[in-house]
């Protein structure tokens, strides 16, 4: 008789595959992962070694330190998303694997994760579907479903704070390539966001007053090259997220601020970007304007969470691309297994007119982090896909600090139309033209970029 050992190669499956057929969703596997990691502040305890060692879990064929090409894909095929497979497959990109991080701090800023464990259990849904404290008022900071039960929890956790700062300026090179490898454009950005409510650094918190009923201001600006320079959007939310943001964009050869209808949301804001604005953080409309929320798969995979910032660049700028026809497509991007992933569908039930039918995310069941997104067509078919890289600012020689603790946020994005092969790549970068840098927690960000009269100050 052979004997089936506890914590074999395939436990941690059986294990996925059960709750998923039970309708059961508990993250962890040895234990309740929100209890070990209250305790401890680590995951390791929640998870066998096989979902926290890619070179148990591949029984050898990767380990840390290795890269992943067509060479070796197969042997984690099931760790990277559709798309992600076909770039390494077709295309030559290439992933580092590094070992997998289990201090929960690394993970994320340090005061949304504190917040996340002062509040744990004091959120619900209000009659109406929004995120409401247990007294009714809006949410007060951190994760709201840390340990989600449903995948409408996981997708609003997201929606709620995209960067997990209370405000943040991310100054941005954005870079996009046709199909055959060639670099069409580049362009220089102002990415900017604010949060009225759920604040755990800016005073007031957590909220801010005559500003509780909305969600967040947010804001897209290009500064170069000269031909577009001006040309901005700004995304004001309201926190009932059964209403669309209100759209106003400033383009400079109209000279005027104008409002866009909400199909706008499915469209690029600029010549050559693959993105949208519904693509943003996977979460880039209010939650309550898609539905048919459900969770389609559990398990581990492969994503860049931290230790990836270019601490050795003054600019913090990837110098290192590789793969597509021309070999400058993808940059250098270091993976590591995430023990569990949630993997949720959602379809846009309150967008008629958009081009994708579903979307499919990616969850760190860990951090609630949207880790990749893969959308589909009205005919089913694979149209894109968003891929994110994170990384804590810090490598042990330098370090950029938010308040007291290093800074953590998103490093790189490759954003892919698969049906044109069509890429965009973006990076967050020291500074841009015109004086814009990185700023985090700053409350000179709202009135700088984002309000109606910066939109107008903006492009003079």
């Amino acid at each position: 008789m052979v004997r089936i050992r506890k914590y074999d190669r395939g436990f941690s499956r059986r294990h996925f595959l059960n709750q998923m057929a039970s309708g059961v969703l508990v993250t962890g596997v040895l234990s309740p992962l929100w209890s070990v990691m209250a305790n401890s502040g680590d995951t390791a305890a929640a998870y066998p070694e096989e979902l926290l060692s890619i070179e148990a879990y591949t029984g050898g064929a990767v380990s840390a330190g290795d890269v992943i090409s067509a060479d070796n894909l197969e042997a984690v095929r099931e760790l990277l998303d559709p798309i992600q497979y076909t770039q390494i497959a077709d295309m030559g990109r290439q992933l580092e694997v590094l070992d997998t991080t289990t201090d929960i701090m690394q993970l994320g800023p340090w005061e949304y994760i504190e917040a996340t464990f002062r509040n744990q259990g004091r959120a619900r849904f209000a009659d109406d579907g929004n995120v409401v404290t247990d007294d009714g008022k809006p949410w007060i900071g951190g994760n709201p479903f840390p340990d989600p039960g449903t995948a409408l929890e996981a997708v609003a956790a997201a929606t709620l704070s995209w960067g997990r700062h209370d405000s943040s300026l991310y100054t941005v090179m954005e870079e996009d390539f046709d199909a055959s490898g060639e670099r069409q454009y580049s362009y220089e950005v102002c990415w900017a966001e604010l949060s009225p409510v759920a604040r755990v650094v800016m005073e007031p918190k957590p909220y801010w007053p005559g500003h509780e009923d909305k969600l967040r201001y947010q804001s897209v600006l290009f500064t170069a090259p000269n031909d577009v320079k001006g040309t901005s959007f700004l995304n004001i939310w309201d926190y009932d997220q059964n209403k669309f943001p209100e759209l106003y964009g400033y383009i400079p050869s109209f000279r005027r601020v104008r409002r866009y209808p909400t199909n706008q949301r499915f469209e690029p804001m600029i010549a050559g970007s693959t993105l949208y604005l519904s693509d943003a953080w996977a979460t880039g409309d209010p939650f309550l304007t898609w539905g048919n929320y459900r969770v389609v798969g559990r398990g581990p995979c492969l994503a860049g969470v931290t230790r990836n910032w270019k601490s050795d660049d003054p600019d913090w700028r990837n110098r290192e691309s590789h793969g597509g026809a021309r070999g400058e497509t993808f940059w250098r991007t270091r993976v590591e297994l995430v023990p569990e992933a949630i993997v949720v569908d959602a379809e846009p039930t309150h967008y008629p007119r958009a081009p994708v039918s579903r979307k499919r995310i990616w969850f760190d069941a860990r951090t609630g982090l949207p880790l990749s997104m893969v959308t589909y067509d009205r005919q089913g078919l694979p149209f894109k896909s968003f891929d994110g890289c994170f990384s804590i600012y810090s490598d042990g020689d330098s370090e950029i600090m938010d308040g007291a603790h290093p800074y953590w946020s998103w490093v790189h994005v490759h954003a892919h139309d698969v049906q044109t092969n069509r890429i965009s790549r973006l990076e967050q970068v020291r500074k841009i033209g015109g004086g814009h840098r990185m700023r985090v927690n700053d409350e000179s960000i709202y009135n700088r970029y984002l309000t109606i009269q910066a939109l107008r100050r903006f492009h003079g």
